[in-house]
């Protein structure tokens, strides 16, 4: 009895001073940490709502965008169309897709204790794209077996580079990016396979889904994104603490009273499905859930109760910004979104692999 008392309180002291190191989550630093990010992320999406190839009056748009388009001043009906019916749902769903992506990378890094752990380099995203071209061409694909067979996909990766990684010392960090490379390598030839079972008029088209564009959404598909990306940042928020407890080890986090194995099937399946609708709908964003989740720890707190809200903001907020500039930098054309947040994230990930 005494030695699991010693064991609770020596486990405790570590939480406190883990979470102490990166500045405890109050009530109040959460709220003034998110309010501010919230601000931030609306100035975002109006400024990108006021940036494109097609020029558009600024103040008319505001007064537009303000009014939910009851007022739109001297806007005709083709630049109203682009603002409402072109631009604001496409940077609804980078809003979407970036907080899901980025709350995801939150919950495997620290269920998983690993700063290095993201669905892109885990394989998760290729599981889902692996789903969701399942559904493209064996299947009718509408909005909703898209999702639901990418979130299958997702899930199946997940469950496979946790037991690859796994081993008597845990799934350290070399083993879990070795297992990634293993589960997307074979993700990869699967894409290649069913890629050859597409019309040659369909390939270019998902090629250039496959490495992110956000060009293709619709109110229903807006919706399905909205709404999974609701339930699951909420689903990952409410698990903070067992999340902060498991960091410590899950050893520790049992004698605190965690139920691990409910809690890694619960995290698994609310990331999963972040990350399975947000495949489905934009293709493979990269390394939005390495950047954002490491840049909120260290300018915020460690404490997940903080983080995973946080990095959800700040994820949206990022993909915005990253949508923007893929959108316009050689405008008419296109880049896809995913490269520009390879381009940030790849230098990232190389830093963190040498700091270890």
């Amino acid at each position: 009895m005494s030695r699991s008392l010693n064991n609770e309180n020596s486990a405790s002291n570590r939480n406190s001073a883990s979470l102490d190191h990166g500045g405890r989550a109050t009530l109040r630093k959460t709220l003034v940490v998110c309010g501010a990010l919230s601000v931030m992320l609306i100035l975002i999406v109006v400024v990108a709502a006021m940036l494109g190839s097609e020029h558009l009056p600024v103040v008319d748009s505001l007064r537009a965008l303000f009014t939910g388009g009851a007022k739109s001043g001297a806007l005709t009906a083709t630049q109203r169309a682009i603002l409402f019916d072109i631009r604001l749902p496409r940077i609804l769903l980078a809003v979407t897709v970036g907080a899901s992506l980025a709350a995801a990378g939150a919950s495997y890094q620290a269920l998983l204790r690993n700063a290095l752990a993201e669905p892109y380099l885990l394989g998760i995203s290729n599981g889902a794209a692996v789903g969701t071209m399942i559904a493209l061409v064996f299947f009718s694909a509408n909005e909703w077996t898209r999702p639901l067979m990418a979130f299958a996909g997702a899930l199946g990766a997940t469950f496979v580079v946790y037991r690859l990684a796994r081993g008597r010392a845990g799934a350290t960090p070399e083993r879990l990016i070795l297992a990634g490379v293993i589960v997307t390598t074979f993700q990869s030839s699967l894409i290649v396979f069913i890629t050859t079972l597409m019309d040659a008029t369909r390939i270019r088209s998902f090629t250039f889904w496959l490495l992110g564009d956000l060009s293709q959404v619709t109110a229903g598909s807006l919706w399905i994104a909205t709404i999974a990306t609701v339930i699951g940042v909420a689903a990952l928020t409410v698990k903070a603490r067992p999340l902060n407890l498991l960091m410590l080890g899950e050893r520790d986090a049992f004698d605190l009273g965690v139920e691990v194995e409910r809690v890694r099937v619960q995290v698994f399946l609310a990331a999963s499905l972040l990350v399975g609708v947000s495949v489905a709908l934009s293709g493979s964003v990269g390394y939005v859930g390495l950047v954002v989740p490491h840049l909120v720890r260290m300018s915020t707190s460690g404490d997940n109760r903080l983080t995973i809200p946080a990095a959800a903001l700040a994820g949206a907020a990022f993909v915005v910004v990253a949508d923007t500039v893929a959108r316009t930098v050689i405008a008419p054309r296109e880049l896809p979104v995913g490269a520009i947040t390879a381009l940030v994230g790849a230098p990232l990930f190389i830093y963190l692999l040498k700091r270890r």
